[in-house]
């Protein structure tokens, strides 16, 4: 700055006069985001009204074997899956636990399931051996569970190192 320029900046404030302050100036930290309550209660009924608990008019016997496939899926997919021969990305151990705690686990599983870990899950559901006389509760549950959910492509049940007829191979949509 020049001094002419400098001399007519303080002509130009000459007549100003600083403030008092009387009271101090508190800074208050930020408020922590909402937790969206009501978003999060609806979002986890959704998962537990998405899936219809009706049977499926199929009945299964504990040794049965489950599979699935969505119409139009390649044979060499099918054969692979069939097989095993898919990596397991992630597991699900679901037998032993009541129909209504099988379904909150599986739904949130498969809500879970990253599709950059691998598509092809192994869900165990036991076998059913122990249930009453109208067959295996759970696994008669996720073979109609998993043919109404979108991410299901087809699922099959493991060979008999995986699991066998007590656990299915289930591939996952991208």
């Amino acid at each position: 700055m020049s001094a002419e320029e400098f001399s007519l900046f303080r002509e130009s404030v000459l007549d100003v006069k600083p403030l008092r302050h009387t009271h101090h100036v508190a800074h208050h930290s930020a408020k922590p985001p909402a937790i969206p309550i009501k978003t999060l209660e609806d979002e986890r009924q959704v998962l537990r009204d998405m899936l219809s608990d009706a049977y499926d008019p199929i009945e299964i016997q504990p040794g049965d074997m489950l599979s699935y496939y969505l119409p139009g899926l390649q044979n060499r997919i099918v054969r692979k899956l069939r097989s095993g021969h898919y990596r397991i990305a992630s597991e699900l151990d679901l037998h032993g636990l009541s129909a209504r705690d099988a379904k909150v686990q599986l739904l949130q599983f498969l809500h879970d399931a990253h599709p950059g870990h691998g598509e092809c899950v192994r869900i165990i559901h036991g076998k059913g051996n122990r249930s009453n006389h109208k067959g295996p509760v759970i696994k008669t549950k996720i073979n109609h569970w998993l043919r109404q959910h979108e991410r299901i492509l087809a699922f099959h049940s493991a060979r008999p190192v995986d699991g066998g007829t007590g656990a299915i191979y289930v591939l996952l949509r991208r």
